[in-house]
This record gives structure tokens, C-alpha cells and sequence, in this order.
């Protein structure tokens, strides 16, 4: 055991990419036409790496190579850490081309599809990818994205910010809820309530209510979880305008919210090495809640 843990130090990619190409291309032969090199390379490669895990990968005969029980473990690992190692130098090749923009629910709400359409007219040579991550800073603290759109309460001052807009509060109920069929609800009603709250990356806090009026409460995991206390009829709850543009789900009904304080929208990133377009998509953000801030959000029944 320890001896093998010793040989692990020198595993090295080319190791793995022997192994899964011979396997991939069938033959040794096809395997150093495939990689560039010579076939007692890829030889060499495969004894190495047989001898750092101690067993034999490979079943070999004159027609066909298979590999073994502990090869077939062996592949599964490689492929995955061979992907992961591409990317990484994929990412790394083409510097800033990419901005990755993580959040942990709704993006830019009603804003996301056009901010993408106005960013890939505006911008085509920087690639837009919107990630969602259920974490507190959608995935920014986790090196996931460059940017992320924050609307929960979070301790802003480790990251560079700005507030790109501010989002009517809603209320989220079961369809065949009587409060359904109503226009608006007020907010002191909701302490009569169950309400849903996701204390990772939600909005909602019991801070809304007095400390004598608060609605009883239901822990949920992410948006799905949230989603599907609510659609039970058992628990509502209260969400920022995007959700109810973005999560539009059958048996889910929005009402407007009134006497709530609207949730602001922010974007953060990091104060150091942050991506050069940055602002650009600050900007962006604050011109599309400018423009639409008096339209209505889609409810749903």
C-alpha cells in the first residue's frame, strides 16, 4: 500500500491519455497515430502507468485489447480528470473571451434573455454564459463565475458592488389558493401563514414582520424545494419580481406584494483580477431595470 502511494507521485496525464486512447482506438498502433507519437511510447506510458497502480489494465492479444476489471475503474477516473484538464487549459488559452455571470435563482429575472440578446450584439467577442449555483454568492466565492447577480441579504463588503436595480416583492401560492384569486396581498396578512423560506440563498427573511406578528415557517433547500412546498398548498411564499417571470409553473400562482420594500439587485466581483468587461455588463443591467422598471411582471395561474 504505501509503496503504491509512493509511485503515485509520478502519474502524468500522458499516462492517462495512453490508456484511454488504446482503449478508445482499439490498438496500440492507432492509439500513436492518434497521440503523435511512436508505439513504444504508448507502450512505455501504459507499463508505467500499470506498475504506479499496481495492477494490469489491459487484457492484449493479437487482435484485440480489452481492458480489465481495474481498467475499466482506472477509465472512468481518467476521463473525467483528462476532460477537466482541457478545459483548464482551454480557459486559460483564451484569457478573458469568456464572462461567466453565476446566480443562484433568477439571473436578470424578465432583463436575462435580452441582456443576453443586447451582450451577443454588443459584445460578440466575449462569450456570455449565465451559471446557476446554489450557493450565498452564486458560485463566486467557488471560482465558478466572474460575476454574479445577488438579491438575498449578504455581507457585501469582501467583494466590489453595484446596485443594478430594485425588484417588487411577490407572493407565491398554490393556484387553487383562495388568495389566488385576488390582485394583491398585503403583507401583514402572510403572519396568518406557513411561510417557505430558503435560508442559503433566499430573500426572505422573518425581519419583514414584527417580532409579535411573524407567520410560521418551512425550511427549503433551492428553488426547487421552495417551488414544490408551495405548489402543495401547505406553505407560501414571498420572491422578488424575477421569479415570477422566470419560474413560471403550472400550479404556481404570483400576486403583487404591498407595503413590502423592494429587494435590491447587485452584482459583485472580486477586487482583485476581475474580468475587463465588467463594467460593460454593470452597465448593461442598470440600463435594462432603468428602461422596464414601471412594466408589470407576468403572474401565472
Amino acid at each position: 500500500m504505501d509503496a503504491r502511494r509512493g509511485n503515485s507521485a509520478g502519474l502524468e496525464l500522458k499516462h492517462l491519455r495512453c490508456l484511454v486512447a488504446i482503449v478508445d482506438t482499439g490498438s496500440f498502433t492507432d492509439a500513436a497515430l492518434e497521440l503523435g507519437v511512436s508505439q513504444a511510447a504508448v507502450s512505455r506510458n501504459l507499463l508505467a502507468l500499470e506498475k504506479i497502480l499496481g495492477v494490469r489494465l489491459l487484457h492484449r492479444t493479437s487482435r484485440t485489447v480489452v481492458p480489465t476489471t481495474a481498467g475499466v475503474q482506472a477509465l472512468a477516473r481518467a476521463r473525467p480528470l483528462l476532460s477537466g484538464a482541457d478545459e483548464l487549459v482551454t480557459e486559460a488559452s483564451t484569457g478573458h473571451s469568456r464572462l461567466h455571470i453565476g446566480h443562484a435563482w433568477s439571473a436578470f429575472g424578465r432583463h436575462t434573455t435580452e441582456f443576453q440578446r443586447r451582450w451577443h450584439h454588443s459584445h460578440p467577442e466575449t462569450e456570455l454564459r449565465l451559471i446557476r449555483h446554489n450557493s450565498s454568492t452564486g458560485g463566486l466565492t467557488e471560482g465558478l463565475c466572474d460575476l454574479a447577480v445577488i438579491r438575498a441579504p449578504l455581507d457585501l463588503k469582501p467583494w466590489s458592488h453595484a446596485v443594478v436595480g430594485h425588484e417588487h416583492r411577490y407572493l407565491a401560492l398554490a393556484s387553487d389558493d383562495l388568495w389566488a384569486r385576488r390582485r394583491s396581498i398585503r403583507l401583514d396578512e402572510i403572519a396568518t401563514r406557513t411561510l417557505a423560506i430558503d435560508r442559503r440563498t433566499g430573500t426572505t427573511t422573518l425581519n419583514l414582520w414584527s417580532d409579535t406578528a411573524q407567520p410560521a415557517v418551512e425550511y427549503t433547500h433551492d428553488i426547487d424545494d421552495w417551488l414544490a412546498a408551495i405548489a402543495t398548498g401547505r406553505c407560501v411564499g414571498v420572491t422578488p419580481q424575477a421569479t415570477a417571470a422566470q419560474y413560471r409553473r403550472d400550479g404556481i400562482t404570483y400576486r403583487p406584494l404591498r407595503d413590502a420594500d423592494p429587494v435590491p439587485v447587485h452584482l459583485i466581483w472580486r477586487r482583485q483580477d476581475f474580468h475587463p468587461a465588467t463594467h460593460a455588463a454593470v452597465a448593461l443591467a442598470i440600463d435594462l431595470y432603468r428602461e422596464n422598471r414601471h412594466a408589470p411582471a407576468h403572474t401565472h395561474k
